[in-house]
């Protein structure tokens, strides 16, 4: 199976680079190729498996009430349905390899510039889309469209976490607010059905409700998550302990990310089930209510939070000033946009790109083009505490 083109050893070789090259057509020399030399996985399936199949399939599983997955689903531009997939799992994987997803790798969750133990964006909407899984196959719901709401939540956090929309909202009519940025701007390329983005845009508890559970479910998984994980990082960090907790979370939920989330997780799904409604009992949102509260006071609202806000707020601001006036630093993806309405159209195509910049582009950006030196940027929470 030697191909000229895949040469398998050389001089400069390692045995381990070798062996690894060595495997670049795959294993077998008939009509089937596989991973590993002695595979033997076995399966009895007449064809392959596709939507319609498992849209029937899943019709049944569904609880009354989920979402169901309907040909290539409802998008503001017709398409042809998926041979395999239903709409709402081509939701989440267009979401999954979208560039504003990966850029969630390289912006601010609570730690501008995260040490390798704390959370960013991106790591924040996989453990969303984690509870939201768990709540939503517990309950029967359409588990993909949860998903596909859950990972493209945060897509329209800008740099900098949430002190960006306090930066960007002067620019835009009636403010900027992430949700409805990332359901209406960022991720308005890729088509998604109206299910998926209704739940993006609404999944802050201060908008309306989504129109669907699995909608709702992310809600709550957005929330459990945060409050959980943003505690431990910050418990790891040194600025807060598990024992400060208020005794009614430390009770009820415990103080490890492991208890916590069970019993947040157990909560929505046994109060939901019984009540027909997508909620979490009294008690526990009161336990909920009390540790968000206690990361309020002791994490987001710290002096040395504040003061990376403020420097977050300059800095973006800063370049959403510089790019208006200097349209032609705007990259050239942007450019089509400064020809439908005059400065407006500036201004908006400043935010787009602004808002999709990750924390160290942003910095980058206003020492080349601001000169600002560093000591005006904002620097990891964590040194400052």
């Amino acid at each position: 199976m030697q191909d000229q083109n895949h040469p398998t050893s050389g001089p400069d070789q390692t045995e381990r680079a070798a062996t690894w090259a060595s495997t670049m057509d795959g294993h077998g020399e008939l009509s089937l190729r596989t991973a590993h030399s002695d595979s033997h996985a076995a399966i009895t399936v007449a064809a392959p498996i596709g939507r319609i199949d498992r849209e029937g399939h899943t019709e049944v599983a569904l609880a009354d009430g989920a979402t169901r997955a309907d040909g290539a689903g409802d998008r503001h531009v017709a398409e042809e349905p998926d041979p395999l997939r239903t709409c709402f799992e081509r939701d989440r994987d267009r979401i999954l390899h979208a560039t504003a997803f990966r850029r969630l790798a390289g912006k601010t969750q609570v730690f501008v510039f995260p040490e390798d133990h704390q959370r960013s964006r991106l790591t924040h909407a996989l453990e969303v889309a984690q509870v939201a899984r768990a709540i939503a196959s517990s309950l029967g719901l359409n588990v993909p469209l949860a998903e596909a709401i859950a990972l493209g939540h945060d897509c329209g956090h800008g740099p900098g976490g949430h002190a960006s929309e306090d930066a960007l909202s002067p620019y835009v009519d009636g403010g900027y607010d992430h949700a409805r940025w990332g359901a209406d701007v960022t991720l308005a390329p890729l088509n998604l059905c109206s299910e998926t983005l209704d739940g993006i845009r609404n999944h802050s508890w201060s908008l309306p409700a989504p129109s669907t559970p699995e909608g709702e479910v992310v809600s709550w998984a957005d929330r459990i998550a945060y409050v959980c994980h943003d505690f431990e990082d910050a418990e790891h960090t040194g600025i807060v302990a598990a024992h400060e907790l208020p005794e009614l979370v430390r009770d009820r939920c415990g103080t490890s990310r492991r208890e916590q989330l069970g019993a947040f997780i157990g909560s929505v799904v046994t109060a939901s089930a019984q009540c027909g409604r997508i909620g979490m009992d009294a008690d526990m949102a009161d336990a909920l209510s009390a540790f968000r509260s206690f990361d309020y006071e002791r994490i987001y609202l710290r002096p040395e939070s504040l003061d990376q806000a403020a420097r977050v707020i300059g800095l973006l601001q800063a370049l959403v000033d510089h790019f208006t006036a200097e349209p032609t630093d705007l990259p050239s993806d942007a450019l089509p946009e400064l020809d439908a309405s005059g400065s407006d159209a500036v201004r908006l195509a400043a935010v787009r790109h602004v808002s999709g910049m990750t924390d160290r582009y942003a910095c980058r950006s206003a020492m080349r083009l601001l000169d600002w030196e560093v000591d005006r940027l904002p620097a990891a929470l964590g040194m400052s505490s």
